[in-house]
């Protein structure tokens, strides 16, 4: 039988679904490939894989597709780990650096300038080691593991998730597993299963990121509170209304 594709945001916040993956009987039969998001979502739509976790910027792109998981990567208020730095205050803003690994976060800040914060800076599309480049007026989106330990670098903290809670009163997602192809029932059940047993053993898979030391942050914390893993209904409503917003900025 053809292994299923799949690839996989490489961040501590997919580490669960990971872990459970490569520790269920599902990894015989897929072929799994560890990426920054928007290389996860650039494979998915060019058919390079059948199934991603990728930014949900995205899924309007992507025809076909399939919400085939009712887990995700979300937040119900901080999620400490998708931020915008600035020294200045929002109303001083002058520039945005965009991040160029997830396009979710990219959109999410211009719907927050645009509904929520009332701003509109000059959205400057960045690359690699950029993160040092937040100067006076020029501010930054940078997520993902970067974000560890860059808490008091800078002035300004904001932190999109907990900005958009506080002008929607939703729930946050930011990505979602998404096929480009129907898939059986039978895998859909098994792939499920298998991302529940990595959320089942955060706490064994904790302590082995513990040990190595490669984060410098509160890991438990992270993935128990900040990250939130059930797709619900307010997520999927929060989801509904992110991509109605992304609509009409285009």
């Amino acid at each position: 039988m053809e292994k299923i594709k799949i690839s996989v945001v490489s961040y501590l916040n997919s580490k669960p679904f990971i872990y459970g993956l490569q520790h269920s009987a599902i990894i015989n039969n897929i072929d799994l490939q560890l990426d920054i998001p928007s290389i996860c979502a650039q494979k998915l739509m060019d058919g390079s894989v059948d199934i991603g976790l990728i930014p949900v910027a995205i899924i309007p792109n992507i025809n076909p597709h399939f919400i085939i998981s009712n887990y995700c990567i979300g937040a119900e208020g901080k999620v400490a780990s998708v931020m915008l730095y600035s020294n200045v205050p929002l109303d001083k803003i002058k520039n945005i650096l965009l991040d160029y690994q997830s396009r979710t976060s990219v959109m999410l800040v211009k719907v927050l300038a645009k509904q929520y914060w009332k701003i509109n800076p000059n959205w400057i599309n960045a690359e690699a080691d950029y993160e040092d480049n937040v100067t006076e007026t020029t501010a930054a989106v940078i997520i993902g593991d970067r974000t560890f330990g860059l808490e008091n670098k800078y002035a300004y903290s904001y932190d999109l998730a907990e900005e958009w809670t506080k002008f929607t009163l939703l729930p946050f997602v930011f990505a979602c597993w998404v096929s480009n192809k129907k898939l059986s029932e039978s895998f859909i059940t098994e792939f499920n299963q298998s991302l529940k047993l990595g959320l089942d053993n955060r706490d064994v898979l904790i302590k082995d990121i513990e040990a190595s030391a490669l984060y410098s942050t509160d890991i438990n914390k992270y993935l128990f509170e900040n990250i939130r893993y059930n797709f619900d209904e307010r997520k999927q409503k929060a989801l509904k209304l992110f991509l109605d917003y992304c609509e009409e900025l285009s």
